[in-house]
């Protein structure tokens, strides 16, 4: 038995003992074959999937094909509407029941681009003394913030439905998680209940649509 010294360290001679924090490249499947990769930085990276690249905009811009993981379209910039020809005498057909102040001024400011006449109100008597001052022509659309302890939309949406009958749209909004609120909308006749946050990217096109006269809406449709 040798002994330990300097020259001759113990624990079987330094030249077998397996190096630590090496291990030897993985090769199958050839570079990069395996389920996992590490970049030069140690980061782990998961192979692409051909799908994700078409998402992600790698494949042209196409579409993923059918049956792809849902939740992963692309969501594309939506065009602006053009803005309506400017009429002084023109009706107001578009009410709404909102008294939240960020809706309020975001309501205001889309209707003024498209120079659409939006008129606030905070009762239903207010809205028939409107209606009677445009005569025969009944509202294109109402707007409820389905928060608005002032007016109970719930209550006030049904009557509004039997008085003006098809001719007349109702939306709500409220934020995404009141799954409750917007069933029972949907149960007492409004006609489209949207989240918050889809309610102000589709804004212009729903001021756009029912702003217009009623040649122009009646063309478009």
């Amino acid at each position: 038995m040798m002994n330990a010294g300097p020259g001759n360290p113990s624990g079987g001679g330094g030249r077998n003992r397996r190096r630590r924090g090496r291990r030897p490249p993985n090769h199958r499947g050839g570079h990069g074959g395996g389920r996992e990769r590490h970049n030069q930085d140690g980061i782990y990276t998961a192979p692409m999937d051909h799908r994700y690249r078409a998402v992600l905009g790698g494949d042209n811009g196409h579409k993923p094909a059918r049956g792809g993981r849902p939740g992963f379209a692309p969501n594309y910039p939506q065009i602006e509407p053009e803005p309506l020809p400017v009429r002084e005498d023109a009706n107001s057909r578009i009410f709404a029941f909102v008294d939240d102040l960020f809706f309020l001024a975001k309501i205001q400011e889309t209707a003024r681009k498209l120079n659409v006449k939006v008129e606030f109100v905070k009762t239903d008597r207010d809205l028939m003394e409107r209606m009677q001052q445009n005569g025969e022509e009944k509202p294109s659309l109402i707007i409820f913030d389905l928060n608005n302890a002032n007016v109970r939309p719930l209550t006030l949406i049904p009557k509004l439905k039997t008085k003006l009958k098809k001719g007349t749209s109702i939306i709500g909004f409220l934020s995404h998680v009141q799954g409750d609120l917007k069933q029972k909308a949907h149960e007492v006749g409004c006609d489209m209940v949207l989240p918050r946050s889809a309610f102000s990217q589709n804004l212009p096109q729903l001021l756009r649509r029912h702003g217009a006269p009623e040649d122009e809406a009646a063309t478009s449709q």
